[in-house]
Formats: C-alpha cells, structure tokens, sequence
C-alpha cells in the first residue's frame, strides 16, 4: 500500500456542493438507470464461465525466472543477468513478446516525468531520476538455438521480436539479458534506500525485466508504469542469487537456500527455535547488530540464494546493523511458516517494531483462516524508507511507525499477498481490485486482531473508510472506481480503498448478510487463486455464490459518482386510526440506491428496526411503507445506526413533537 495508502489518513477535501450532486429537495432517482437491462457483467464463455470463475478452457501462461545480481554499495547499483523461461499455453500463436521495465520510470524522458503535473511530483521522479536500466546481450534461445536480438523499448516496456513464432498451447522460449540500474533513495515510494545511525537499508523491488501478461481479455497487457497503476504478473518458479559485502545480510522472498554459507551457527540455531515458537525469538539482538559476530568469517562478498515457487515476483532487503527477530505461524492446514522482521535500532520498542512480527504472524493466520491459507514458507516486515509497499512474502514499511498505524501498515502490506499477490488481477487498470479488497480485509482483521486492540484507536480508526461520519466528505468522489489506475485524480485516489471497502462492508453487513457474502468473497478468492480475474469475474462469483442479482449495486458504486440521501415526507395513518397502522412515506432523493432502514418509535415505547430491500425503489423514487401501529407514531428514524453514505441527514428524522 505505499504512501499513497497514508494519505487515505488526511482529512478529504470537499470538492462539490450537495445540489452538484443531485441531492435536494426533489428526487433525481431513476429506477431505468439500474434496474434496466443495460448494465449486465461480460457474459461468460469457455475460458471465463458465467458464474465467475475459471471455465474449463481458462488458460494463463507462465514465466520462471533465474536471476543472478550483484548489489554495489559504493556506488548503490545492482547488476546482473536474467533468465526467463516463458510458456505460451495460450491459443494463439506469438511473434512477439513483452517485457516490464519498471526502473524506466526514472529515466528523464519517462511517460511518467512527462506526465507529473507541477506542483505535484506525487511519486517523486521529476527529482529522482537516475537513468533507469541499463540492457545489454539480449538473446533468446528457441528449439535450441540461440540468437542475439535489438529489442524495442518503449518508456517502461520492452518487445522481442520472435525469428519463429511461439506455437500456441505449450510453445516455449528462453530470454536471457545482462541489467545494471542505480537504486533511487526513494523509488518511487515502492523501494529505495533509508539512512540509519547504523548504516543504510536498502529496500529492493522492481530490480529486474520481467514479463507483461498475455491474457484472453486484452492480449497483451502493455500499460506503462506511471507510478499509480501498480503490476500484473505471470506466476512461475524463481531462483535468484544476490552478491553483497560479507558484513551485509540479504532478506529475501523465498526460501534462503544455503543457510550455513551466509550465517552464523548461532542464527541458525535461533532460527530453527523461531520456527517453533508462537512468541517472537530474537535472532540478532540491538547489542548484537552490526558486529563482527553476527557474519561468517568470510571476507569480500557472499552470495544469497533463494527459491520461491509459484509466485509473480520477489524482493529483497539488505543491512549492516538491523535487528532481526522471528515467531512460527500456524496455518490451517497444521502446516508451519515463519515470520521475520529486520529494522534499525532507532524503530525498536513495545509501541514501534518490537512488535512487527507478532503483527505480521497474527494478520497472516487471520487472513489464511478466513480468506486462503497462505502459500508460502516465509513472510518478512522491513523497516525502511518506504511508506508502505508489498511484493510476495515480502513487505517493506516505515520504519517510524508506532502503535496502531504500524498495526494496520503491516495488516495491509501482508494482506496485499492475497490480494493481489494470490488473488492476481490487473491492478494497473483496476486498483481497487487489490487496494479496496485490501482494505477491506484489513478491517476484518483488525476486528479479530488481540480481541479487538485497536478498533477503536482515534490515532487511526476513525472507520472513515467504511463510512460512519463525515459522508459530506466520504463520498464526494470525481471519478468512478472502474477509472484507469493513473487516470483516477491524484488527490482523490484513495477512495480505491476507502469507497471499494465501505462498498463491500454494506454488502457483508447491510445488503446480503455476512454469512452468504462471506461464503461469495471466499469462494472468489478460492476460485481465482493464482489466476488472473477481472472486475466482472467478481461480479458474477458474488452474484452467484451469494444468490443475489447485485448488478445494480456494481452499476452504482463503481462505474458513477451517484450520490445517496434517503429523506422522510410524511407520517399518516390508515383511515386516519393508529391502530390500523401508520403510512410512512420515504423519498430517495439521490441517484443511488440501498436498502431503507427504519426505526420507529410509538407512543407508549414500543420502539422496532425494519429494513425494506432495494426492490422498493423498482418502480420510482417514493415509497409509502405500511406498518402495523397500535399507537401513534411519535418518531422515525432513518438509518438510525448511521451505516448508509446518506449525504443529508436533516431530513432522515420524523419528529410527532415538532
């Protein structure tokens, strides 16, 4: 979640009166807009059925990754080769390939320089730029013949142009090219480089080329990176060696594979007792970090290899004097993975990182007994220069975190392994796909989290995302959710997460029910694990497991900016008697439609809560609801609890004594 995740913090501006809005006295609702036939999800087909998951011919291709690279601290490079082993399991036949150049965003003639507005410079490159990669020996080995070819590189994209097509269905082909880049103090809010008393951290991500996806929806998926819009990655097996300084130590994603080479006896032995351990185990302690006796005898520089299977990508962090401490975590299954933190001293302490792991390991059990039971063997937290980023098993924070932001940073960043990580959509065309998923899970999760610590911490859950105050802000959006990552305003960008998840939290809590849309969110995330869905996958996975037709509801909130107010007019009584029951007249005065929530209040004390359904609203924006009073009514109350975005609640109270 990056820093653009911290602003979602700040208080949101107003930006549009509420008669911009089509909030008023009269109803601009119309019942055609939604419950017409003209918004229906992409019918389904034999590679995506109409229930939303996988059809029987769904296909994706895969991309393996072999990747040498030797990190220079004198001059903050990294160097090295790359090999990718690419399958075409797809129908079609390929005569030529794409390829992820993400350092090219710094290059001073990026998309993304050109297109940073000023003043602004929200990702940072108009001051950043440090000449993105360096390519060399691009070849490509096929049948098993090798040739050397000038690829064509476009800003942040890279093609190959094939001498004979890859066959379809189970074609493949090998790439293989030398890389060199400067790391950026600050890579664009994602990695970079944090100065300590102690020395450097180093947060490494985005370090080499890397396929684009080839899918059934687009073809091939060649959006520049801007800085907003994040990735979209093929799965396949990745083994990779970092060479460093002996002194330095290498966090990577993965499994490291050769232990007794890079640490000491003594790491080892407090490793294997982490493992087995639910409290936190030190395994360089604040004495200890930066002293001899925490590194091999070895002079010069060691290698690191590690292996991680079946994930879109890795990343790695590096130090001279960080602490470092581990706790086991137990998954569903009854299988084991391990939770590591590493930060400098400065961010140590029972408030700050001192508890980063125990954050990490109980966000990852939470996430993998509710959600997906988590892939991998290893997750770690690094403190650093960033913000807040995820790669898989791999997150990289703040390392001035404390308390309940640290908690939530964390719980996001981890959470983002599902989403997208697992769960792998396009975010560079959907960010709330995998930042308003997220969030919404995070939330879950904190909810659950020490029984409940910090859902009621003012430092940070002012439960602004899911809406329970300030709708006059909340929802005073410009764009709608379906908006192209970058294309979405810059300053508005996070209601990807806050909009996405108070939407998805109305449905669990107001609309469907939380044990049927917990059922639907789960069998989503289960039927597209390691696999590649788009938005009307989702829609159609709710829709079916939940066994309702929310199509009105996806309509509404993520393809407009329509507004809510639900108002009351008028309280009567048949044939004028309360006994014979009241008439309740409720207008929706906005466009956008929910269900009605009703407390009503009788003479006497007889108080009761009713919810009407959507279906109210089928044939117009006025609805005379009819209850069975034996008393007069002395108030009504709409949405009484305040769950709903309803933007003018003036008008949500009847008052008998007014």
């Amino acid at each position: 979640m990056k820093k653009a995740f911290l602003l979602c913090l700040q208080l949101i501006f107003i930006s549009c009166l509420f008669a911009q809005n089509g909030i008023g006295d009269a109803s601009t609702f119309n019942p055609h807009e939604l419950f017409a036939q003209s918004f229906n999800p992409a019918a389904g087909n034999t590679f995506r059925s109409a229930k939303g998951v996988p059809g029987p011919m769904y296909w994706q291709n895969n991309a393996s990754y072999i990747i040498h690279a030797v990190f220079n601290e004198k001059d903050t490079t990294v160097s090295g080769d790359v090999s990718i082993a690419y399958t075409n399991n797809s129908p079609d036949q390929l005569d030529y390939l794409w390829l992820q150049l993400d350092q090219n965003i710094f290059e001073s003639s990026s998309r993304s320089v050109a297109a940073t507005k000023y003043p602004g410079n929200y990702f940072g490159v108009l001051n950043k730029v440090t000449g993105g990669y360096q390519l060399k020996n691009v070849t490509v080995t096929q049948g098993g013949k090798m040739y050397t070819t000038e690829p064509i590189i476009s800003d942040t994209r890279m093609q190959v142009r094939l001498k004979t097509p890859m066959a379809a269905k189970g074609g493949k082909v090998s790439i293989k090219m030398n890389f060199s880049f400067t790391i950026p103090l600050d890579g664009a809010g994602r990695f970079g480089r944090q100065y300590t008393k102690d020395g450097v951290v180093y947060q490494i991500g985005q370090w080499y080329p890397r396929m684009c996806v080839y899918d059934d929806v687009e073809g091939w998926n060649t959006l520049p990176y801007m800085g907003l819009g994040e990735f979209y990655c093929d799965y396949g097996d990745y083994e990779y060696y970092v060479t460093a300084p002996s002194e330095m130590i290498i966090y990577g994603s993965g499994d490291l594979q050769n232990p007794t080479e890079v640490l000491t006896a003594t790491e080892i032995k407090r490793l294997a007792l982490a493992a087995a351990s639910d409290k936190t185990v030190t395994i360089i302690s604040a004495d200890e970090a930066g002293k001899a006796s925490t590194r091999p005898a070895a002079k010069g520089n060691l290698t690191w290899h590690f292996s991680m299977k079946h994930t879109r990508d890795v990343a790695w962090a590096a130090g001279k004097a960080m602490i470092w401490d581990a706790a086991k975590i137990n998954l569903p299954s009854g299988r084991k993975a391990l939770a590591m933190s590493c930060y400098p001293v400065e961010s140590m302490g029972d408030t700050a990182w001192t508890r980063s792991t125990a954050y990490l390991k109980a966000s990852i059990e939470i996430y993998s007994k509710n959600f997906f039971e988590y892939p991998w063997n290893v997750a770690i937290s690094n403190a650093g220069i960033t913000g807040g980023m995820e790669y898989p098993g791999m997150i990289f924070n703040s390392y001035k975190e404390v308390t309940a932001r640290l908690w939530f940073l964390i719980a996001h960043e981890i959470g983002h392994n599902w989403y997208p990580m697992i769960v792998g959509s396009n975010e560079r065309k959907y960010m709330w796909q995998d930042e308003g998923f997220n969030t919404y899970v995070n939330y879950i999760a904190t909810d659950i989290f020490n029984k409940g610590e910090y859902v009621n911490e003012p430092a940070f859950f002012d439960k602004l995302f899911f809406g329970s105050r300030d709708y006059e802000q909340f929802m005073q959006y410009k764009d709608p959710l379906m908006t192209v990552s970058d294309a979405m305003d810059e300053e508005q960008h996070y209601q990807f997460y806050g909009k996405t998840a108070y939407g998805l939290n109305l449905l669990r809590t107001v609309v469907v029910g939380k044990e049927r849309f917990d059922y639907a969110f789960r069998k989503y995330t289960e039927a597209w694990a390691f696999k590649h869905p788009t938005p009307y996958d989702f829609f159609h996975c709710i829709n079916n497991a939940a066994g309702e037709d929310l199509n009105w509801f996806w309509e509404e909130w993520f393809f407009t900016t329509w507004k809510f107010d639900q108002a009351i007019t008028a309280v009567t009584y048949v044939d004028g008697d309360p006994s014979k029951g009241a008439l309740i007249t409720i207008d929706n005065r906005g466009k956008m439609i929910l269900p009605v929530i009703i407390k009503i209040i009788q003479s006497g004390g007889k108080t009761e809560t009713v919810q009407l359904p959507v279906e109210i609203w089928h044939r117009g924006g006025t609805w005379v609801y009819k209850y069975g009073s034996t008393n007069k009514i002395d108030k009504v109350i709409l949405d009484p609890d305040k769950v709903l975005p309803d933007l003018d609640r003036k008008n949500n109270e009847w008052n008998n004594n007014k």
